[in-house]
């Protein structure tokens, strides 16, 4: 079957935001270069401590050096507890766009607020997310989204890259689709989590704004991430 998406989605503009948990290590700067030439629209940057999840992958101080390598919003998830001694740092470090999770703080206002209070090093007010892992209820979040810029819909639990694709989460990507819609916020709805080109589609159709990929971005190495990108927004 060709792929089928609603009409409501086509008017949205897809951005595609590669991990670089499945870049080459070694030469991560270059892969920023070549993710940027590609097309990509973030940069997605998955910050673990090995205690909220497990699994440990890297720190403010990369993400600085990094900064320099890529034109394009820096897109950091934090999966980190507790989560807001590290906000600072992190704000600092290059990231213009910080999402934490609810569990990961006794007051998600206040990190949300702290995030949000802070400047980028652009000189632009950085952007606050929330995600939601896959048993996390939309009800955690709903007195506090009209404070949010990006929703983080996990279709994997969190801690490692490769994982299958969890439908059950389709469910919620539309029923936050419709939750934003209905109270008029600006808020960009992100899927992390198994996203490929058949998985791609189905996020879209469901409402999803922004694709985080891994394995699918950074797939056949530099010459084919321009065309990954291509397939992962509905192109080819």
């Amino acid at each position: 079957m060709g792929r089928v998406i609603s009409t409501s989605s086509m008017m949205r503009k897809v951005k595609i935001a590669p991990s670089i948990l499945a870049a080459n290590f070694a030469r991560l700067g270059d892969e920023l270069h070549a993710m940027t030439e590609a097309g990509a629209d973030y940069i997605h940057i998955d910050v673990m401590d090995g205690h909220f999840v497990p699994n440990l992958t890297i720190g403010a101080n990369v993400v600085k050096a990094l900064r320099a390598s890529s034109p394009l919003p820096f897109d950091v998830h934090l999966m980190i507890s507790p989560v807001d001694p590290f906000v600072e740092g992190f704000v600092k470090a290059g990231a213009d766009i910080i999402t934490v999770h609810p569990e990961a703080g006794p007051h998600l206002d206040r990190t949300l607020q702290l995030i949000r209070g802070s400047t980028s090093k652009r000189g632009a007010p950085v952007k606050a997310g929330v995600a939601l892992n896959p048993a996390t209820p939309i009800a955690l979040i709903e007195e506090v989204l009209e404070y949010v810029d990006l929703v983080l819909v996990m279709s994997v639990n969190p801690g490692f890259g490769g994982q299958e694709f969890i439908s059950s989460q389709l469910k919620k990507i539309e029923a936050l689709r419709k939750a934003i819609d209905r109270a008029g916020l600006k808020a960009e709805l992100e899927v992390d989590g198994g996203i490929n080109d058949e998985t791609a589609p189905r996020v879209v159709a469901a409402g999803a704004d922004v694709l985080v990929a891994g394995t699918a971005s950074f797939k056949g190495g530099p010459d084919s991430y321009a065309a990954n990108i291509r397939r992962l927004k509905g192109g080819a």
